[in-house]
């Protein structure tokens, strides 16, 4: 069976990654199974056959994966769906792992984005981190994001990806779409050029190094908005390994300089619920002159307690989302705990 047939197999089925491993059978994942898509075991020239298709399909240059050992890029197949692809070499041979992107935004209430997350849009100015593990959903709560700016005003908003998944039209906003490395050798790079294209809104698909998050407090501090993602889980976190990438003698600086600037740190992960599928739980940690206090000295491990303690609405606490998601009968005690911040309260509350 053809690349194209096997992708276009696996968006029928509902999949949502679709990988090419040398030794197993091409396998679709679905919600949180994983089912064979051919009958055949690759082999490893299967396998890199199906690898070059892809790079054919994407217009990519094949020699980025042999000179680096790994790849990632995307290519879409006409009235099928969007791919996002990593290939890799593993023990001699290739392999890939392929997301599928839908060509349709995702819509919000269907993802049970909450209204908390997404009215962070109306942000002017300032940084908003989307954080949590690989395969969160972080790109589709960025997208969702740019999304809702770019239906509600006139701005010009720059994303800068790696690669790029969502394709969004111009609306009530422009919108300039760059990847990397296509369009731009690096991430830091493409956002210096970023702060000299009149932007109001910068998208950076993640915050990778020292040299990006410099450049990303930068432009935040000069009155553009900038969404972006990290992988870390929880908002101390989040403020910690920002605060970790640079040196020693540069980090009380760039505390002062990140609690002035930090609007909001949603963090996110996907949860096995009882009916087999998985649902997205939020934790919002929005800034107050309190957070911003704690950010500048050093307090970062009391930011825990302001977002459960929270009596209004511009916090939510991931493991309250868990208890609720417990009481409605749609997640397990047993998944709840796992999943939890803190397990022993969450116990007693549920």
């Amino acid at each position: 069976m053809g690349l194209t047939e096997l992708l276009k197999r696996a968006v029928e089925q509902g999949g949502s990654d679709v990988f090419f491993i040398p030794g197993s059978p091409v396998t679709v994942k679905i919600e949180s199974t994983m089912q064979p898509l051919s009958e055949e075991k690759l082999t490893p020239a299967d396998t890199e056959k199906q690898v070059q298709g892809m790079y054919e399909l994407a217009h990519r240059d094949y020699s980025l994966l042999e000179r680096e050992g790994d790849d990632d890029f995307s290519f879409a197949i006409r009235d099928v769906s969007r791919f996002r692809c990593n290939a890799y070499r593993q023990r001699g041979t290739l392999a890939a792992i392929c997301r599928i992107v839908n060509f349709e935004l995702p819509d919000p209430a269907r993802l049970h984005i909450p209204d908390i997350v997404m009215d962070l849009a109306g942000q002017r100015s300032g940084m908003v981190l989307v954080t949590g593990p690989a395969g969160s959903g972080k790109s589709t709560t960025l997208a969702c994001l740019v999304d809702r700016i770019n239906a509600t005003r006139a701005a010009h908003i720059v994303t800068i990806e790696d690669p790029i998944e969502y394709l969004h039209r111009h609306r009530k906003s422009l919108v300039s779409q760059r990847e990397v490395p296509n369009d731009a050798s690096t991430f830091s790079r493409a956002l210096r050029a970023a702060l000299r294209q009149a932007p109001d809104v910068v998208m950076l698909g993640e915050m990778r190094d020292a040299d990006t998050v410099a450049t990303a407090i930068t432009a935040a501090e000069t009155g553009h908005l900038l969404l972006s993602s990290l992988h870390t889980i929880g908002a101390a976190k989040t403020v910690d390994r920002i605060i970790d990438v640079f040196p020693a003698d540069q980090q009380s600086q760039v505390r002062i300089q990140l609690s002035a600037v930090l609007r909001a740190v949603v963090s996110q992960r996907l949860v096995p619920t009882l009916d087999g599928k998985r649902e997205a739980v939020f934790e919002v940690m929005q800034v107050n002159p309190a957070i911003s206090n704690m950010i500048r000295d050093g307090r970062t491990h009391q930011i825990d307690n302001v977002i459960y303690g929270a009596a209004d609405k511009t916090m939510m606490s991931m493991d309250a989302e868990l208890a609720r998601l417990v009481r409605e009968r749609r997640v397990s005690r047993e998944t709840a705990l796992l999943y939890a911040a803190n397990p022993e309260t969450l116990a007693k509350r549920i």
